[in-house]
Order: C-alpha cells, then structure tokens, then sequence
C-alpha cells in the first residue's frame, strides 16, 4: 500500500512539473522577443574540471565532435515550431568561448551538479547586434568530478566513487545579458540531466578475475570514446540510423523544453542525411461506415404457386377435360439469420 502510495505521489509531481513552463521569462514574452535564435558553435570549456590524462588530445577531439553533430541541434529546435528562423553561426569556438564567457559557477540543484555559466553583457549584445539575431542559444561542454555508482554490465556488481565526466549545459541570452531560457532547469519538473560522456569506468573484470575486493577505475581510452559518442541511435526495429545516440539524446532533452502541454511540434520535411527517427506515426486504416443489421430480420415471404390454365374443351371432342394437376410449391425450410455484430469485411 505504502508503494501505492508512494507511486500515486510520484506521478502527480510529475505531472504538475509538466504542466509548467521551464522559461525564465513568461513563455508568452518569451514568444515575442525571440523569432530569429542564433546558435554558436558548442564550446569546450578547456579549463574546467578534466583531469584526462591526455586533455591536449581529448580537447580537439570533443571539439570535433561537437561540430560534426551541431546541425542536428539546429534541425532539433527548427522542428519545435517555436522560432521563425534558426541560424547556425560559423565562428571560431575557442576565441568566441573566450570573448563572451565572463565566469563559471558549480551548481548543485535537486541533488544535481553542473557547471553554470554567466556572460560579458556588451559583448553579448554587441554579437547578437552583429548577426541581426534576437537571441543567441551558448552550448557549453566542461568538466566535472561528481560522485556517481556505476554498475557492471550483467548489474550484478557496482562501485560508488568519483568519476569526471564531461557534461552539457545550454542558455538562451537576449540582447542586454538577460538569461531567457536555460538547460538544465529544475524549477519547472523533475529532470534527468545525463552527461555527454564519462571519462573514467570501473574495471570490473579485472577485480573477478583476480578475486579481489578492491575494483580499480580507469580512464577510457580516445578511440573508445569517439566511438562511443559516434555511437549511432536505434528505431523500434533495432536498426541502425543516422542520428548518434548521446548527442541525440541530450538534444532532445534540450528541445524538450520548448514544447508545452498541448503544443503540437512540427516535424520539419525529411532532407537528405537528416537523422531516421521521426515521432510515431503509425498509419491507421481508414474507417469504413457499415451498415447496421436489424436485430428483426424481415420475414422471407414463399416463393407462389405456379398458375396453370385448364385447356378449353374443343368442339369435336364434347368429352370433359381433365385438369392438370397443380404442382405443388416447394418447401422450403425456414432460413434462420442471426444479425452481423462486426464489420463484414
């Protein structure tokens, strides 16, 4: 019964958390203010807390990353319906990062730790000015060491201890410094905030087969974690699309955040290489009116007696003619027919 309860109190939270917005601004205002967002190329925050033993590699490989995949965010908030026009902006990540950031703030909210970040105003304005923008959307990829439990593969064994993961985090900021719109937010309803990667694992393996108690965490090599962020995301039919799995993932988190209860999204045209994972559409058959039975069928009337004349008597032969005998109808029994319930097709 507690579980009941506990259940009924879960899904109510959940459902008052989605019936808010997750603006810093009233969504109507924010409505009118922002029709053109400018989206600058994803940053990598190179001194926030990465302790990779190889980060002058892992930087320009995120880096790379980011780029490859930032058309997907674009197509992602132009399939909201919330904006007239989403501009892809073409700069130098590094030297803009350094241009625009003013300071980074570690956060913990809902039990939850990311990096925060605020901005220099002028230079905010002056490049939303520069681009004929209303906003501009700042995507931020950092560092960040956060105690975590990770389990084994078979979810048999796990370890709780530090890993440094690589997070993201994303804002939405108006012509005079004003943060309209900011991912994650935990004011509006309760949030899954995933990392982008994490850099370290516990080697499991390792520990069983040499029966030890103690289990060791390593970094993750570069290779392995490019194929993990390339790592491509699956349909219903467990095959293969074009849309890589993290990124895919935190996008949609992102993009989340602008559909409202009611909202229905527009799904852009599908180009060329755009990502196969469109919302469910399943095609429904076509309803066909049918005709309804009565439950009283009308009663199927004998078929008649065929009539046949008796011939006249002719004049040379007064002799009186017999009839012919009259055949009989035919008997039919009674045809019983039980009314259709179901469509006859």
């Amino acid at each position: 019964m507690k579980r009941f309860i506990v259940g009924l109190l879960l899904a109510a939270t959940t459902m008052l958390g989605c019936a808010q917005n997750h603006f810093n601004i009233p969504a109507e205002n924010f409505a009118e203010k922002v029709k053109v967002l400018g989206i600058a190329p994803i940053f990598m925050d190179a001194d926030s807390d990465i302790i990779y033993p190889q980060k002058e590699l892992l930087i320009p490989l995120i880096t790379e990353l980011n780029r490859k995949h930032e058309p997907l965010l674009v197509r992602k908030l132009q399939s909201t319906g919330n904006f007239y026009a989403v501009t892809p902006l073409a700069d130098e990540p590094r030297q803009l990062f350094s241009a625009l950031m003013a300071r980074r703030e570690k956060r913990d909210d809902a039990n939850i730790q990311y990096n925060k970040y605020f901005w220099k105003n002028d230079a905010i304005g002056a490049y939303i000015k520069k681009n004929r923008l209303d906003a501009v959307m700042l995507v931020v990829v950092s560092g960040l060491t956060n105690t975590s439990r990770i389990y084994s593969s078979n979810l048999l064994t796990s370890l709780e201890t530090e890993f440094n993961f690589l997070t993201l985090t994303a804002q939405i900021i108006g012509p005079d410094g004003t943060v309209l719109w900011e991912y994650p937010n935990f004011r509006g309803r309760l949030l899954s905030y995933y990392p982008l990667v994490n850099l370290q694992y516990p080697d499991f393996s390792e520990s069983e087969a040499n029966l030890s108690r103690k289990t060791e965490v390593r970094f993750k090599s570069l290779d392995g974690i490019r194929r993990g962020l390339d790592q491509k995301k699956s349909d219903w039919l467990f095959r293969e699309t074009q849309e890589p799995e993290v990124y895919g993932r935190l996008f949609d988190a992102i993009t989340s955040l602008f559909v409202k209860p009611g909202d229905k999204q527009i799904v852009p045209p599908v180009a060329e290489g755009r990502p196969s994972s469109p919302p469910d559409q399943t095609l429904k058959p076509v309803e066909q009116p049918v005709k309804a039975v009565s439950a009283d069928p009308a009663p199927i009337s004998q078929p008649p007696a065929l009539e046949v004349k008796t011939p006249a008597p002719t004049v040379t032969a007064p002799a009186p003619t017999v009839p012919s005998k009259v055949p009989d109808a035919p008997v039919t029994d009674p045809i019983d027919i039980v009314p259709a319930t179901e469509s006859t097709r």
